[in-house]
């Protein structure tokens, strides 16, 4: 039960980010652009990862009919180079809009153990804003020569048109281009605004107390958790599911906020270990880290049932318009992503589950590391075994886009920390503070 008492010996607590650390940061990102420079040279040589002949994508084509076989538009190490900067920025500013939402849960539920790890889901938001941006910017620079939505391309819904397709002319309606631009924009300005407000009243109960803020932040907190419901589903449709324009499955929306949900939490636990080592947060205890442990090992599980259910009404219903998602990822393209899909299941189920399926390991740090680090590695896969197939099809590689994914960790977790620092790492005067300090399980 939640009480309204503080723990005396608890203070003020911020955090110093060494110039040492902040080096390890930004050498992150230079090792992120040394090796996107090497892809790119790679690439644009022709050599090395990347199949590059419309025989090889050929393979990957159905008579379901994904959206073309043979290359078109920018030339591969810039439509390589685009489709990976869209793909980790998607999944990045999804795990960061999780950071918002897992704090708006707890406001709603009334609890009391996460308060000490608030101000790591506070941070964890700061990359959702230069994300939006992001994705703005790299949508319009997509329309140039349409490397990521083959639905932009001219002509493709104007019946008569060389490019005329009945089915994509179908959905004309919804895939239009500035009606994209308004969802998009619509969804990144109600993460923002929410995540702004949810801060500003953390910080605002930080200077003043009381619990006025507190009850504010319930009622910020239940409207946003009703928006984002809506939001990030469409989100997942508009951002990934349209790719592969032909495709559609009505638990795509699931499938994505689960890899997201998932992935923000494990972020959140390594961010807690990580300052927890570094000698910040000494009231976080193994109750805490067992909670955070059942989180990860349970949206796991939810994660592959998702999976399961979307895979296995698919595979039963056998019908070409749907198995065609699958076809590519398991066979289609020589076989290039089939590895990718297995490995996707071990790393993303198997190994959280056999791992911390026991009660010490979801309370011993070095455990709930591993499989942090894991989870978020495995989800990133995910991600890129949602958006390959379609834009890159047979002319996939991962020297770029390991680069861009390092430019991108780096950037976060320097927009991250410095957020940490701008405010206690304890909330004082959160009305849970003490039953947070005692929590165990």
């Amino acid at each position: 039960m939640a009480t309204l008492t503080h723990q005396e010996g608890v203070t003020a607590e911020y955090l110093q980010v060494s110039s040492s650390t902040r080096k390890r940061f930004i050498t992150i990102i230079v090792a992120g652009v040394v090796l996107l420079v090497i892809g790119l040279i790679l690439a644009t040589l022709g050599g090395g990862e990347a199949a590059h002949g419309g025989a090889a994508a050929a393979h990957g084509g159905t008579a379901a009919g994904h959206e073309g076989t043979a290359h078109h538009g920018s030339p591969l190490w810039l439509k390589r180079l685009l489709v990976s900067l869209w793909h980790n920025n998607v999944f990045f500013t999804g795990v960061s809009v999780i950071g918002t939402v897992f704090m708006a849960i707890q406001y709603v539920a009334y609890a009391g153990w996460s308060v000490l790890i608030k101000r790591v889901n506070e941070a964890l938001s700061a990359w959702v804003l230069p994300g939006g941006v992001i994705l703005v910017v790299l949508f319009g620079l997509s329309l140039i020569n349409n490397d990521i939505f083959h639905w932009t391309l001219p002509g493709i819904m104007t019946k008569g048109s060389a490019t005329y397709d009945p089915i994509i002319a179908g959905k004309a309606g919804f895939l239009s281009v500035p009606f994209y631009l308004i969802r998009t924009i619509s969804y990144i300005a109600i993460w923002v605004v929410f995540t702004n407000k949810l801060r500003a009243l953390s910080l605002a109960e930080d200077l003043n107390g009381g619990t006025e803020y507190f009850h504010k932040s319930i009622t910020a907190s239940a409207l946003f958790l009703v928006l984002f419901a809506v939001t990030s589903s469409m989100a997942a449709w508009d951002w990934v599911m349209s790719i592969d324009t032909h495709w559609f499955s009505t638990m795509f929306g699931w499938y994505v906020f689960a890899s997201w949900w998932v992935s923000g939490i494990a972020a959140t636990t390594l961010c807690v270990i990580l300052l927890k080592q570094a000698g910040y947060l000494p009231f976080i205890q193994a109750g805490h880290l067992h909670d955070l442990g059942k989180f990860m090992f349970g949206f796991s599980i939810f994660w592959t049932y998702v999976w399961f259910s979307q895979f296995m009404l698919i595979w039963y219903a056998n019908l070409p318009e749907e198995a065609v998602y699958f076809n590519q990822r398991l066979g289609g393209f020589n076989g290039q992503y089939t590895w990718l899909f297995f490995f996707n299941l071990l790393i993303n189920f198997a190994f959280p589950f056999l791992v911390l399926m026991t009660r010490d390991a979801k309370r011993q740090m070095i455990m709930l590391k591993i499989v942090s680090i894991a989870i978020l590695v495995g989800h990133w896969f995910d991600f890129y075994l949602m958006i390959m197939p379609a834009t890159m099809q047979a002319n996939n590689g991962f020297v770029i886009e390991f680069g861009v994914a390092l430019v991108f960790l780096g950037s976060f977790l320097l927009l991250m920390t410095k957020r940490l620092t701008q405010a206690s790492l304890v909330p004082l005067h959160h009305p849970f503070l003490d039953e947070s300090v005692h929590h165990t399980t």
